[in-house]
């Protein structure tokens, strides 16, 4: 089967600089080659280029014409009958790049691009047209990716006994990896659910071999002495508290579990944490623990003031605790993007539960630095709080991923609304009104004002939630959690509310 078996797509190139040459170029090169040539150059006919500087109209590159600026995307894709489109700006800034992708959006066309300039393979012999790739989730945020300092890291991190709790989960399993590449003198995995603990061990193991100090343990933080025998034995020096039930309509059926899992868990760690002098607790926050619409957000904001509880005690004299905020993350167990995934690829219907519904996003990685570097900067009590740019409606998240498939929203795949969820709210927010925000030294992590916990009314409340969760009291309970949280409102008056001022 020859090269003309092929489809050559009827492709419009944007970016008229070197690599926009250079991929060209290569296309045309390799078609007009009498060898059977590259088969992947063959899927592409160079139509149209897009270009922004006035001084390139009219001109051409191997015969392709340049004919507009990016504001004319949609018009000339029309009028070319353009098939696909790659954007070839390696460099280009990122608020300028999610222009165009929205502009090319509004083509409802298949995009692929070539990497940042930082990810570009130059060598001599490299091919660029090989480096072309889909767009990637997260490239819709429509925000840079977060920078760390990756030195605060490595001397936070370096020669430590750390210990990560929930180690196999999403957020739990990244925190790993990142501190493997630290040299830390151990690294103890403990969660309850064997088989992610088994896979990232193994992952590590393949990558790392003897040269990692790595303990995978299954244990639950409900099992208060399990906990302690780890942290006699152990001894860790910074401790990662991820191990946590997150899924909200979940725990709405089953809100003891959040309770148990989530509240008495993290007071059993963050305890043993201060008796054992562990130098660092860093407890793995939520957005939805600001203003709680529901069980697990509740429990999580908890969480926080066990930890802030904990810090302001007098007689603390070594354990720095801290929590870090943050919104969904890209990719996690149980978030959209996985779900819109299969339901595209099986060819169902995308389900997202209202038209105006609003997240935060970042990536795994993303969070994960945030988690390291707050850790590396706490005092103790602190709230570290990512600023995520805009927020992004899940509808339009959903139609641009249907569009990265290359298929049109509400025509090749249809979006069904299925009304919120038990305990769901329209929007997120990051930070409740009371707690300010401070500056650090990364532009992009704040740190919400320290509130004062009345620590003998906490604590007997606190008594009071975990005897009503463990009783499996579910009335007690909830009605425990609102006393302790008294910004946790049904979520029918927060979504009135938001809804009244859009």
């Amino acid at each position: 089967m020859g090269r003309n078996t092929i489809h050559a797509k009827r492709t419009m190139i944007i970016g008229a600089g070197v690599a926009g040459q250079m991929l060209i170029s290569e296309i045309i090169n390799a078609q007009q080659s009498p060898y059977e040539g590259d088969k992947y150059a063959a899927q592409f006919e160079p139509v149209c280029i897009i270009d922004n500087d006035p001084d390139k109209l009219n001109t051409e590159i191997m015969g392709v014409r340049v004919v507009g600026n990016a504001s004319d995307i949609p018009n000339f894709a029309k009028k070319f009958s353009i098939e696909q489109i790659i954007l070839a700006i390696p460099s280009l800034p990122e608020d300028r790049r999610k222009l165009i992708i929205d502009l090319c959006n509004e083509t409802k066309l298949p995009l692929k691009i070539i990497p940042f300039i930082g990810t570009l393979i130059l060598e001599d012999n490299a091919s660029l047209l090989k480096q072309v790739r889909d767009i990637k989730t997260e490239e819709l945020l429509g925000r840079d990716p977060v920078t760390f300092n990756n030195k605060n890291i490595k001397a936070f991190v370096h020669n430590k006994v750390c210990m990560v709790t929930g180690g196999g989960g999403s957020i739990g399993s990244e925190l790993v990896r990142q501190i493997s590449k630290y040299d830390p003198k151990q690294i103890i995995i403990v969660d309850i659910y064997e088989n992610n603990a088994y896979e990232i061990q193994q992952e590590l193991i393949m990558e790392y071999g003897e040269s990692l100090n790595l303990v995978a343990l299954i244990a639950s933080v409900r099992d208060y002495y399990r906990m302690n025998q780890i942290f006699e034995r152990y001894k860790p020096d910074v401790v990662f508290h991820a191990a946590a039930h997150k899924h909200v309509p979940l725990m709405e059926s089953s809100p003891m579990e959040a309770i148990k899992n989530n509240v008495v868990g993290t007071f059993n760690v963050a305890t043993l944490a201060q008796f054992h002098k562990v130098k660092k607790f860093v407890m793995i926050s939520t957005d939805k623990a600001v203003n709680p619409t529901n069980a697990m957000g509740a429990s999580k904001r908890c969480c926080e003031m066990i930890v802030q509880y904990l810090a302001q005690q007098k007689g603390n004299c070594c354990t720095e605790f801290v929590a870090t905020r943050f919104g969904n993350v890209l990719g996690s167990n149980g978030s959209v993007i996985p779900i819109f995934k299969k339901q595209i690829e099986q060819g169902k219907p995308v389900t997202v539960t209202h038209p105006d519904i609003i997240r935060y996003f970042m990536t795994i990685p993303e969070a994960v630095s945030l988690v390291m570097e707050a850790a590396a900067m706490a005092k103790g009590g602190e709230i570290f709080v990512l600023d995520m740019g805009k927020p992004v409606k899940i509808v339009t998240l959903a139609e641009n991923l249907i569009r990265m498939y290359g298929k049109e929203p509400y025509v090749d795949v249809p979006i069904r609304f299925t009304g919120l969820r038990p305990g769901e709210k329209i929007k997120e927010e990051l930070l409740m009104q009371e707690e300010g925000l401070k500056k650090t030294s990364n532009k992009l992590i704040y740190i919400g004002k320290q509130i004062e916990i009345d620590e003998d009314n906490f604590i007997t409340e606190l008594r009071s939630l975990r005897d009503a969760a463990l009783e499996n009291d579910e009335e007690t309970a909830i009605r425990a959690l609102h006393k302790i949280v008294p910004t946790f409102i049904t979520p029918e008056e927060f979504n009135k509310t938001v809804l009244q001022k859009a």
